[in-house]
C-alpha cells in the first residue's frame, strides 16, 4: 500500500479542497504533517491556526487516523492507528499504469576496440537502475548501448593494424573475402592497445593521420578488406563489452546499435533536411542553425557535413533519432551522458524538433556528474589515465577480500565477487548523480554505514532469520512497539519513493531508502526478537511476518539496484 497517497486522497477528499502531506523526519511527533489550515486559510480568508481548529474534527473522523494535533501557526500532525499499519502493510509489487510508455534509453555508448573505463561506471550502473525502475513502473523500456563503432576511431585501429601487420591480407589490392580468415584475431588485452597507440602517433605524424582519414573514408564506402578486419574484431570487442557488464550485473542491452546502423540512414535524413531548407553551406561544409533569437547563451550550429563531406558525430546522432522513430516509435527518448554533453544534445534536440521527428519535451538528457580522486579531479590511474573498469573491479574485490579477512570472515569468491560489485556500485548509486564525487576504495568496502556491504549484511540477516524459522509467518491483531512500528511505515514509504525516484529520475532516492530501512531493520532486530522459544506465538508469528516483509521489500530495492543477496555473509 502507497500509505502516503492512501492518507493524502482521504483528508483532501474529506476536507474538499488539495492540501499537502509532508513525511516528517522524525515521526515522533506524527507520522504526517499537513498544512490543510495553510492552503484553507487563505480561501477562507482566516488565521491558520483558527481553521485547523475547524478542521481537526473532520479529519479526526477517519477511521485509520490515531490522533491529529495542531502545531506551530497551523500545521496539523497526525498519528496513523497501529492496527491499520500492521494490517496494510504489503510487499512492494511491479506497478500497473493505464498509460504504459514505450521508452528508449540510450545509456552505455562504449566505443569498440577500447577496454570500458571508469568514465562508462555511471551510466552503466545509473542507466541500469533507472531502466529497471521505468519497468518496475510499468513502462516498456528498450536500451541501446550507441556505441562508437563507425567513426575515425575505426580508422585509427585498422590504420595500426596496417601498420603492424602490413603483410596481412586486408591491405592487398587483390583481397579475396572468401579466404579462411580464422587465424587473423586478437585478444581483447591486445585490442584495447591499438586506438591509445594510433592516437598518439598521429598527433606527431601528420602522414599517419592522413593514413587514418584515408582509411576512415574507405571503410565507410565499403572496402572489402577494411570491412573483413572490421568484422572480425567487432565481435572481439562487443564480447569484451559485454563480459565487464556482466561482471556489473547489468542487464543486457536490448540494442547494440551505434554510429554505423545510424549512418544507413544518411539519405532520408539529408532528404528531410534538405526538404526543410535547414542545411546551409559554411566554409565547404554543410550546418544546421539551431540558434534562436531568444537564447542569451552560445549555441553553435551543427555540422551535418564537413569540408570532406563526410557524416560528422553529431549528424549520425540525428540518424540515430530517425531509426528509432522508425523502429521503436517511442514515446519518449532518454540519453544518460556525462553533464559535460548537455550542449550536444540540446542542439540535438532543437534539429529533432525542426524536422518533425519529435517534440523537445519527449527528448531528455540526464547529465551526471564525474567520479573524482582524492585530488579532486576525474580518477585516474598512477600513469594518468582513465582507470579500466575491470581494473576497478578488481581492486574493489581485492579491498574486500581484505575486509573480510581483517573481520575474520570466511567467504568464498562468488561472495567476495558479489560484494564487491555490491560495493562498487551502491556507493555510485548513493550519490546525486547529477553531481561529481570521490571515489575511495576504503570508504566504499566497509561493511558498515552507508555502503553495498552493509545493505547486503542486513538482507543476509532477515533471510537467516526466515530460514531458521520452524513456524509460519502470520499476522495477528496484537501490539506492536516502537521499532516493529517505525519499519512497518517504512515499509509502507516505498511506493512513495519509487515513485519520486521515477519522476525525478533520483537513483540516490531508491539507494537512501534501502540504507534507511536497513538501519530500522536491525532497530527492530535487536529490540524486538523472533526466534526465541518463551515468546507468544502470536507475537512471534506477527514478528516473523514482518520480518518477511521487510526481507521482500529490502530485496525489490536491492534487485532495482541491481545488486545480488549472497547466501552468506
Amino acid at each position: 500500500m502507497n500509505l502516503y497517497k492512501y492518507v493524502s486522497d482521504a483528508i483532501n477528499e474529506k476536507l474538499g479542497f488539495a492540501a499537502n502531506l509532508e513525511t516528517p523526519r522524525n515521526r515522533d511527533f506524527g507520522d504526517f504533517s499537513t498544512n490543510a489550515a495553510m492552503i484553507g486559510a487563505k480561501l477562507a480568508h482566516k488565521n491558520p491556526r483558527e481553521l485547523a481548529g475547524e478542521i481537526l474534527p473532520k479529519i479526526q473522523e477517519l477511521d485509520f487516523i490515531e490522533s491529529a494535533e495542531i502545531a506551530g501557526p497551523g500545521f496539523i500532525n497526525i498519528k496513523i492507528r497501529n492496527n491499520f499499519i500492521l494490517e496494510n502493510a504489503t510487499a512492494p509489487q511491479p506497478q500497473t499504469t493505464d498509460k504504459p510508455l514505450v521508452i528508449d534509453m540510450d545509456y552505455g555508448a562504449y566505443n569498440v576496440a577500447k577496454s570500458l573505463h571508469i568514465g562508462h561506471l555511471r551510466t552503466s550502473i545509473v542507466g541500469d537502475t533507472l531502466n529497471r525502475i521505468f519497468r518496475f513502473m510499468g513502462h516498456k523500456t528498450i536500451s541501446y548501448n550507441h556505441i562508437g563503432d563507425w567513426g575515425r576511431s575505426m580508422g585509427m585501429v585498422i590504420a595500426w593494424i596496417k601498420r603492424i601487420h602490413p603483410d596481412w591480407p586486408f591491405f592487398q589490392d587483390n583481397f579475396d573475402s572468401t579466404m579462411d580468415l580464422s587465424r587473423y584475431t586478437f585478444e581483447p588485452s591486445e585490442l584495447n592497445t591499438f586506438y591509445p597507440q594510433a592516437a598518439a602517433l598521429a598527433k606527431q605524424d601528420e602522414k599517419f593521420m592522413d593514413t587514418v582519414h584515408t582509411i576512415t573514408a574507405e571503410l565507410q564506402q565499403g572496402h572489402p578488406g577494411y570491412n573483413a578486419l572490421y568484422n572480425i574484431f567487432m565481435p572481439i570487442s562487443l564480447k569484451s563489452m559485454h563480459d565487464t557488464i556482466k561482471k556489473l550485473n547489468i542487464l543486457p542491452f536490448d540494442n547494440d546499435l551505434g554510429e554505423k546502423n545510424a549512418a544507413l540512414y544518411e539519405a532520408p535524413v539529408e532528404k528531410l533536411l534538405r526538404d526543410k531548407n535547414l542545411l546551409q553551406e559554411s566554409d565547404g561544409a554543410e550546418i544546421v542553425v539551431v540558434k534562436k533569437d531568444t537564447d542569451t547563451a552560445p549555441m553553435p550550429p551543427v555540422m551535418f557535413h564537413n569540408s570532406r563531406g563526410a557524416t560528422t558525430y553529431d549528424a549520425t546522432d540525428i540518424m540515430a533519432i530517425y531509426y528509432r522513430k522508425l523502429t521503436d516509435n517511442p514515446n519518449k527518448i532518454i540519453y544518460l551522458t556525462d553533464s559535460r554533453q548537455s550542449l550536444h544534445f540540446e542542439q540535438l534536440f532543437r534539429i529533432a524538433e525542426l524536422t518533425g521527428l519529435f517534440d523537445t519535451k519527449n527528448l531528455e538528457h540526464i547529465g551526471y556528474g564525474t567520479i573524482n580522486g582524492a585530488d579532486g579531479k576525474p580518477f585516474k590511474t598512477r600513469s594518468g589515465n582513465a582507470a579500466d573498469l575491470d581494473d576497478i573491479i578488481q581492486i574493489i574485490t581485492d579491498a574486500v577480500r581484505a575486509r573480510a579477512i581483517e573481520n575474520n570472515k570466511e567467504l568464498d569468491d562468488n561472495t567476495i565477487d558479489t560484494i564487491a560489485i555490491a560495493a562498487l556500485k551502491f556507493n555510485d548509486l548513493i550519490h546525486d548523480l547529477r553531481s561529481d564525487y570521490i571515489f575511495d576504495p576504503d570508504a566504499v568496502t566497509s561493511f558498515e554505514g552507508k555502503t553495498g556491504p552493509y545493505i547486503l549484511y542486513t538482507a543476509v540477516r532477515l533471510n537467516t532469520v526466515l530460514n531458521k524459522a520452524n513456524i509460519t509467518p502470520h499476522l495477528h491483531n496484537v501490539n506492536i512497539n516502537k521499532d516493529e512500528r517505525n519499519l512497518l511505515l517504512a515499509i509502507m514509504d516505498f511506493d512513495k519513493t519509487i515513485q519520486s525516484a521515477y519522476e525525478n529520475r533520483a537513483t540516490d532516492m531508491i539507494a537512501n531508502y534501502a540504507y534507511n530501512l536497513c538501519q530500522l531493520i536491525n532497530a527492530f532486530y535487536h529490540s524486538s526478537p523472533i526466534l526465541r522459544d518463551d515468546l507468544d506465538n502470536k507475537i512471534q508469528e506477527t514478528r516473523l511476518h514482518i520480518t518477511k516483509l521487510a526481507r521482500d521489500t529490502l530485496t525489490t530495492a536491492t534487485n532495482l539496484m541491481g545488486l545480488i543477496i549472497p547466501s552468506k555473509m
